[in-house]
């Protein structure tokens, strides 16, 4: 890759709140926001329910009124973004609100979309604001503020301008995107990711390293986020087998909830590439989950951009994995992409589309839904030709 001109902007939270036990502080944090929440919940039943109590005695303390609790279980589809926004307005949503959205990276966009279509009504429907889809229409009014709480480690999303939206019929799966969208207060509490089941915790930690090396290399990668994106790396690549093989490990949990939430600062201020860029059209054509679409590309993402990025990627190899003084920069990044597809092999996520019930029929539908825009940032521009091929060779 040669070298870009340095100039960038840089977002991120206004407040970033971290700690094993922190939800505790939901109710301080919460009313410097407003004076009544909306609350957002994804969590199973057996685990919401004495989280929710927490909140609601920790919003109580700072007087802060809980005016609803909205569940979801589901990645959201537009139709959950078009329900919620109805919800917000009836209840007369507005100054002196907030959203609170609690749960994996869905149920923080969910928070996320509504907050902007609560305010925003040149449309009724999310489908119109997002990219290349709908009337191209822009989030103009500032959203409800929001607070994100996640309860897995791997999208970010409490810390990304962004929130994905996904339809069915017609098939797409897009961006609601704008600076206004970056929730005001992270409140990332690793312990709330003690429960997250082992595969969950395998496939959003890959999502969350895959979201570190995509940005890491992208066309658009700037120094803050390329800084932010070793860090993260450095804590998640050791730390994840260990988080799915013990869920309680405090260590292991607060370094994934950390390189995860690095990941949003990194995607949202540089972007992603090929691995993201094929996920979402799994996601819609075969209803693969998105952390493990992620998991299964990433390996077949190192190889397409291993020689544009060689340098990068042998510095991410060094990085993480110790260099040797004769090793070249050339097998420094065979290194470093067979010890991603060992730590793919240890975590146990698919390493080919079959194992996710691909068929061979899907892959010209996958390839045509693969041209978003964290394709766009992929280093090495791949035809549908050149794709399709790459899907076959994994099918």
């Amino acid at each position: 890759m040669t070298q870009k001109e340095m100039r960038y902007d840089y977002l991120s939270p206004r407040k970033i709140a971290f700690g094993w036990g922190r939800r505790s502080e939901a109710g301080a944090l919460g009313k410097t926001l407003g004076r009544r929440v909306f609350l957002i919940r994804g969590m199973p039943d057996a685990i919401a329910g004495p989280v929710i109590d927490e909140l609601r005695a920790s919003m109580k303390a700072a007087d802060v009124d809980i005016a609803l609790v909205h569940e979801l279980h589901n990645e959201p589809e537009v139709d959950d973004v078009d329900r919620l926004a109805e919800l917000l307005r009836k209840n007369g949503a507005g100054e002196g609100d907030f959203l609170l959205g609690i749960g994996g990276g869905a149920i923080i966009d969910l928070a996320k979309a509504a907050s902007a279509m609560a305010t925003n009504r040149e449309s009724e429907t999310v489908k119109d604001y997002l990219e290349n889809v709908g009337r191209d229409l822009h989030v103009i009014n500032p959203p409800l503020p929001v607070m994100a709480m996640p309860t897995t480690a791997g999208a970010g999303t409490e810390a990304t301008k962004n929130a994905v939206i996904s339809s069915y019929d017609p098939p797409f799966k897009k961006s609601l995107r704008n600076e206004q969208l970056v929730p005001r207060i992270a409140l990332v509490d690793p312990e709330l990711t003690v429960t997250t089941p082992p595969e969950v915790t395998a496939a959003s930690g890959m999502d969350a390293i895959t979201q570190l090396i995509e940005s890491y290399i992208s066309l658009k990668a700037q120094p803050i986020p390329q800084a932010l994106a070793i860090s993260g790396l450095k804590m998640a690549v050791p730390a994840i087998a260990e988080a799915v093989a013990d869920g309680s490990s405090r260590s292991a949990r607060e370094r994934m909830s950390h390189a995860s939430m690095l990941s949003g600062m990194c995607l949202a201020n540089a972007g992603l590439g090929f691995a993201h860029g094929v996920a979402p059209a799994l996601g819609i054509h075969c209803r693969v989950r998105h952390g493990v679409a992620c998991a299964l590309m990433l390996p077949t993402a190192l190889k397409v951009n291993a020689d544009a990025c060689r340098s990068e990627l042998a510095m991410l190899s060094h990085a993480v994995f110790g260099r040797s003084r004769t090793t070249t920069a050339k097998d420094s990044v065979k290194t470093f992409i067979r010890e991603i597809e060992n730590l793919c092999d240890k975590v146990g996520t698919p390493r080919k589309l079959s194992q996710v019930g691909v068929k061979a029929e899907q892959l010209p539908a996958i390839v045509g839904s693969s041209r978003g825009s964290s394709m766009s940032g992929n280093p090495v521009q791949v035809s549908d030709e050149e794709l399709m091929k790459l899907l076959e060779k994994i099918l």
